[in-house]
């Protein structure tokens, strides 16, 4: 793992956090959805919010 600090360590669980849980809702709200244009953008937020995380896993992994 890259040296961080404490605080750069809990800034980055709480980013990681953050963007799973908007990965989860919306996915969520993309299946509810019945709207195609809509479902499409949120589906598009979901993946570019997985895509945060695992940039951002990637720190742990060094």
């Amino acid at each position: 793992m890259a040296n961080i600090n404490q605080i750069e360590l809990q800034n980055l669980k709480y980013f990681i956090t953050t963007a799973s849980t908007c990965n989860t809702k919306f996915t969520t709200y993309a299946k509810a959805c019945n709207n195609a244009q809509i479902k499409q953008l949120l589906n598009k937020a979901a993946q570019d919010s997985l895509n945060e995380k695992e940039t951002l896993m990637t720190f742990f992994n060094n």
